[in-house]
């Protein structure tokens, strides 16, 4: 026999099954967890812009930064599991944060529902023209000459560009101070105004400058070379092995979304994400498509969180 509770869902058209076949009737909110100027911000709009397109509701950008993206990451995982507030999730909060932080506010693997890739962007070394190298071993160099005197910036301590700074730090031998930032955007700025002077920054957020000579690409962190900048070598190509960091972005909702809504918005990702027209607008950013389906997405945060244990015991990262 059903439920009051169940008749009155039912008549109100808003049992699950109802739910999802009418998904989604009003706007979606998508949490950016980083502030405005980074890759996360420019991957989240680039997605949400045209997944308002074909989901034919708004799809509006929320940028809840600060804490390594824990913060954002926090307000989806306490949303309500409707569909109507999505997470674009990176390494950084689903497979770094959670093994820092004992009081973090959210499972990382218990209160998200994955949804699927979207794409993924190599990790540029990054240098302000007020330091005087040209190349990596240059730089090591010169780095190892004047001990201390080299600031990093990240996104914020535990990021995925300060986690592949550490890597870096460890593979090469170089110590630089890190000065940890509450997203991209704002640590690009002070390393183009010389106030830090390295930073591991996804490729879009320093492309830009490249060309212009504002700012100097020294290696990327990644397999090959990027064809955004295919002048630029790999660190292994520049002498650093067992280095390589691609960041990567997907979408995650709130655990207990229905698997009807889940299934549709994989559908509706995975879809963009092979669009040529979109692979030709991620390559101008010097990012690429990466479409996975959900269980792509639980299998690479879990791959990511065992490789990163490691290497934040070895740098003895710890958050504040």
């Amino acid at each position: 026999m059903f439920k009051p509770i169940a008749l009155l869902a039912i008549a109100l058209g808003v049992c699950p099954g109802a739910q999802a076949q009418t998904y989604p009737n009003k706007p979606v909110t998508l949490v950016v967890p980083f502030a405005p100027g980074g890759t996360v911000n420019l991957m989240g709009r680039i997605l949400a812009t045209r997944m308002s397109e074909v989901l034919g509701q708004p799809v509006v950008v929320e940028n809840k930064g600060g804490a390594g993206g824990s913060i954002g990451a926090a307000i989806v995982a306490k949303a309500a599991p409707d569909g109507y507030t999505l997470l674009l999730a990176t390494m950084g909060q689903q497979s770094i944060q959670p093994l820092l932080s004992k009081d973090l506010p959210y499972d990382a693997e218990k209160d998200f529902a994955p949804i699927a890739l979207f794409s993924t962007v190599p990790n540029a070394l990054a240098v302000s023209t007020n330091v005087p190298v040209k190349t990596v071993q240059e730089l090591i160099a010169y780095a190892n000459k004047h001990p201390g005197k080299l600031n990093m910036a990240s996104a914020g301590i535990a990021s995925a560009n300060h986690l592949t700074g550490e890597l870096f730090m460890l593979r090469s031998g170089v110590k630089f101070t890190h000065v940890p930032y509450r997203g991209a955007g704002p640590a690009t700025a002070d390393l183009l105004a010389g106030q830090v002077h390295v930073m591991f920054a996804n490729l879009p957020n320093v492309l830009p400058y490249i060309k212009p000579g504002k700012l100097r690409v020294l290696a990327m962190a990644s397999e090959k070379r990027s064809p955004a900048a295919p002048d630029v070598p790999t660190l292994e190509e520049a002498g650093v092995k067992d280095a390589t960091v691609e960041s990567w972005y997907g979408l995650m909702a709130p655990a207990g979304t229905s698997p009807q809504i889940i299934k549709k918005l994989e559908t509706t990702i995975i879809g963009i994400a092979k669009e040529k027209a979109m692979a030709a607008q991620l390559a101008e950013q010097g990012a690429l498509p990466f479409p996975g389906t959900s269980e792509d997405l639980a299998k690479l945060s879990s791959e990511e969180t065992k490789r990163w244990k490691d290497i934040i015991s070895r740098a003895n990262i710890q958050l504040n």
